[in-house]
């Protein structure tokens, strides 16, 4: 992991390594983490990499895995649940979603996820827009449909899957009148909120 070159993110090098790692831990733990543009994009790279070591699945692979992820808990997800869910795809295991700034902060807020998880947003509001379509009774839009697509390509039962979310969008839209409340069935959409501490590098839960 020590190849990847990062971008100076306003700190010293070891302030830097050591807030991009907590990042990638808080990632690998809750699958879904909020922060900073530029510290989510830089994080991915870090993330992708890891993942990449996971497929390979050698002893290798795992000693250089440990460098980034210091639990057992994580190196254990890392190569169990998290290799299996990727063993078909090539690269692209995460995703930096842009948000509104939050706590009125000026600085560019974003989500960093993994993809096909639990917490894919991207997937969530996909399955929503066909809901709508269906409670509506309209045609889904064309952007709609490739979506669906990359969406359900690579992820376990991703059709089975989406249909039974949109079926429980439908359902929440029919109970209150074409508003939805309520995250969907097995998708805790909520990311982690997290944001390097400008002096450690430590994650801490903003205010």
């Amino acid at each position: 992991m020590s190849h990847i070159h990062h971008r100076m993110l306003g700190r010293k090098s070891s302030h830097r390594v050591a807030m991009l790692r907590n990042l990638v831990q808080s990632l690998i733990e809750h699958e879904s983490i909020r922060t900073t543009y530029p510290r989510a994009k830089e994080a991915q790279k870090v993330a992708e990499n890891l993942i990449t070591l996971a497929r390979k699945n050698t002893d290798a692979s795992k000693n250089e895995a440990k460098k980034y992820l210091y639990t057992h808990e994580l190196n254990s997800k890392l190569f169990g649940e998290i290799r299996e869910r990727y063993a078909n795809r090539d690269g692209g295991y995460t995703r930096v979603l842009h948000i509104e700034p939050y706590n009125g902060d000026a600085a560019p807020s974003a989500i960093l996820e993994l993809v096909d998880g639990p917490k894919d947003m991207r997937f969530a509001m996909t399955a929503k827009a066909v809901a709508r379509n269906t409670y509506e009774g309209t045609p889904v839009h064309p952007i709609t449909k490739t979506n669906i697509e990359k969406v359900t390509r690579f992820r376990m039962n991703g059709k089975e899957e989406f249909q039974r979310v949109v079926k429980y969008f439908v359902a929440r839209f029919e109970k209150n009148n074409g508003n939805e409340k309520g995250s969907s069935p097995g998708q805790n959409t909520s990311p982690t909120n997290t944001t390097g501490d400008a002096s450690s590098g430590i994650l801490v839960s903003p205010a």
